[in-house]
Order: C-alpha cells, then structure tokens, then sequence
C-alpha cells in the first residue's frame, strides 16, 4: 500500500455487544433530557441516537493516541492525517431500543477514499453499523469519517447563513460541563471537546468544539417536538466547526423549515451561521 492507499481495510468487520443500563439512561436523560421529564426505566423504549452511548471505545488509556482517540490500526485505517471528524451520517430507525436489553452492532468499513481538498489531501472512510436488540434489527447506520491534516491556523470553511423564516426556532446554551457529559456519556477523549488549550495550540481551534453527534441528537429532539413522533429516517452533515470560545455568545439555535414531502429540513448554528444539517422524515423505510 502506498501511504494513502487503504483499500485492504475496505470490507473489514467488526462486532461489539452492550446494553444501555438504568444508571446510563438516568445520567443520559439528565445531560440531553427534557426539564422535568423522568428518565425512562429498565425495559423503556429509549429515544433514537442514545445508542451512540452503548457502543465506545474502551481501549486502555495508553493506546489512545495525542488527540485522545484511540491509535488507529486496528478495525480503523492508520491514516497519518492527524485531525480526525465525524463528517455526516445518515440512519433508518426500525424499531426501538429499550433501556437494559442486549444490543448488538455490527460494523463494516464500506469504503475508504484518498482525495485531494481545498485545504489539502484527506481520507473518508465510510462505515456501515447495524444495531439488532432483542426483536431483530432495529438501526441501519452509515458513518461517513474524514482525516485531515492540522491547519497552521484556523481555517474554516465559508459560512451558510441560518435560515431567515424558520417555521420553528429552538435555542440551546453550549458549556464546558456539557461537552465534558457528552463526552463522558460516549466515553470519547478527543481533547477539542474538553481541553481548551490542546484545542487552541494544537488544532488551531478558537475554542472548544461542540460534538457533531451532540448537535445531531438536539436536532432530533426539536424534529419530534415538531411532528409529535421520532422520525424513521435521519441525516445529518456537518459543514462548519461549532465552538464554545471565551468571550463569545454561548447560544446555539435550533431550527426547523419544510422539506420535501414529508421531511423536515434542521439546522445547528450559531452567530447567524449554520453548523450542522440535518433531514428528518417520517417515511417508514422499505
């Protein structure tokens, strides 16, 4: 292989088993619940998304790597770009999960793709996760992460502007302690998330880094605020850094306009500019 040529990891599988216990959904619920709602109870259908809780990396603290990921090489590519994000993904809900059932994902690397960017050359590396519980298969994933290498400086890319009219608007307030839970509840020590100074010195970041996940799973929640329902189909994309800086606002909006047919088209911003896309629909996949 030449050093990015990864292809021999393409098809490369993986299988993981956990539950999301009572104690997890209680310090889930308490971290991206709703105010004054009770955490669901063992054998209670979860919200969509809290899988992401169940299935972390538990490598031993020496084999992480200088951002906090884990060392890469094993069921990942060795990629030697160092900045690392999850890009977009796209989901199809089947049926719920419950609180205390057995759940079990299969993963498979679809695709890994050496390209040349604007800002240099990358990997995207595309994996594919099933999550089963204990009626069959209940969540059709598709993770699409990209490899950078770290910028001299921050060079983000060119801002979209929120929409004008949004048919629905909600806000949220972005803290360390609230990434430092997120990234506790998902066991991720990726050190833009929780350490200031790494994030500034290192990867160029002004401030830390709001969890793309995090945003997805806020997104979600206003799409079922908006419908009454969790949608059955959801995607999502990142397309500029979301960030808590000191001495800057620490407001995140919300917000829903019509899509297509029955969609709903979510954005997650800030300072009148998007950060994350999302689509939600509630057509029952075939």
């Amino acid at each position: 292989m030449s050093e990015l040529d990864f292809s021999d990891w393409v098809g490369r599988r993986e299988t993981l088993e956990s539950r999301i216990s009572s104690q997890q959904a209680a310090q889930i619920h308490a971290t991206l619940g709703l105010p004054g709602a009770p955490a669901p109870q063992s054998g209670a259908a979860m919200p969509p998304l809290w899988h992401w809780c169940a299935f972390v990396p538990t490598v031993p603290t020496e084999d992480l790597a200088r951002d906090g990921h884990p060392k890469l090489g094993g069921f990942l590519p060795p990629v030697p770009l160092q900045r690392r994000m999850w890009a977009s993904a796209s989901l199809r809900f089947l049926r719920p999960l419950h609180v205390g059932e057995r759940l079990t994902r299969h993963s498979t690397i679809g695709n890994v793709q050496a390209k040349a960017g604007a800002a240099g050359p990358l990997v995207l590396v595309t994996v594919t996760h099933t999550v089963e519980g204990a009626d069959g298969l209940a969540i059709e994933e598709e993770q699409n992460i990209v490899y950078l290498d770290i910028p001299d400086s921050f060079s983000p890319p060119r801002k979209q502007p929120m929409p004008e009219a949004p048919a629905h608007h909600d806000t949220k307030t972005a803290s360390e302690v609230l990434l430092f839970r997120y990234s506790a509840l998902t066991f991720n020590a990726h050190r833009i998330h929780i350490d200031l100074p790494y994030a500034q010195q290192v990867e160029r970041y002004p401030g830390l880094v709001v969890h793309g996940p995090l945003q997805a799973t806020w997104l979600m929640q206003l799409a079922h605020r908006v419908r009454g329902d969790w949608p059955t189909q959801f995607a999502f994309r990142g397309v500029h850094p979301m960030l808590l800086t000191p001495g800057e606002s620490p407001q995140i909006d919300l917000m829903a306009t019509a899509g297509e047919g029955n969609a709903l088209s979510l954005c997650a911003g800030q300072a009148g500019h998007q950060c994350t896309q999302a689509t939600a629909s509630w057509e029952r996949a075939k």
